[in-house]
């Protein structure tokens, strides 16, 4: 792991197009700003955590089970 110290108002680059700045610290806290392309995926790490739980329950769902999500679910329509 990588291990870089910032002070507010700076910044890292990953790569050629993602920015991660330091907005604010207050005590133990940090508010980061983040800018990347709309197709990179940020999120924080328990919710990202939360989407892949999620998306393994919803592999295991049995093409009978889209009937237990309603009416619409059957045809790939979202309500």
């Amino acid at each position: 792991m990588l291990v870089l110290s910032r002070q507010r108002d700076q910044s890292i680059i990953i790569g050629d197009n993602v920015v991660i700045t330091v907005v604010d610290v207050r005590g133990d806290k940090v508010k980061l700003g983040i800018e990347a392309p709309k197709e990179i995926s940020v999120h924080r790490q328990e919710v990202y955590e939360a989407i892949q739980r999620e998306n393994r329950q919803a592999a295991l769902l049995k093409p009978d089970d889209a009937r237990l999500l309603g009416p619409n679910a059957e045809a790939g329509e979202q309500s």
